[in-house]
């Protein structure tokens, strides 16, 4: 199994609109790919700024690919990211996963 995380920045102002379309958008379309076993939202509120992480969870490389396209590494972006988020990072990082 391999675990892709991937994180990102909005306004503290945004964070609770930015959830919402993460939980209503994002986490189902990860959920009906196939290989995906589970994805999660996490958030931490800093001052002015909101970070997000999403934790995914995947059967196969293949899987992610699937999801993310040809070069697993890169960053999938959702039309609506680019009214919150403060920057567009362009990569996840993906690690292998034991014991879930």
């Amino acid at each position: 199994m391999i675990t892709r995380i991937w994180h990102g920045r909005t306004s503290a102002a945004k964070a609770d609109e930015y959830l919402n379309l993460m939980r209503t958008v994002a986490i189902p379309d990860y959920r009906a790919t196939p290989g995906n076993t589970d994805a999660y939202a996490l958030r931490r509120i800093e001052g002015g700024t909101a970070h997000f992480l999403m934790l995914t969870f995947w059967e196969s490389e293949d899987a992610i690919r699937a999801f993310a396209g040809d070069d697993v590494t890169l960053a999938k972006y959702y039309d609506f990211d680019k009214n919150f988020l403060l920057e567009m990072e362009p990569t996840s990082t993906h690690y292998e996963t034991y014991d879930r």
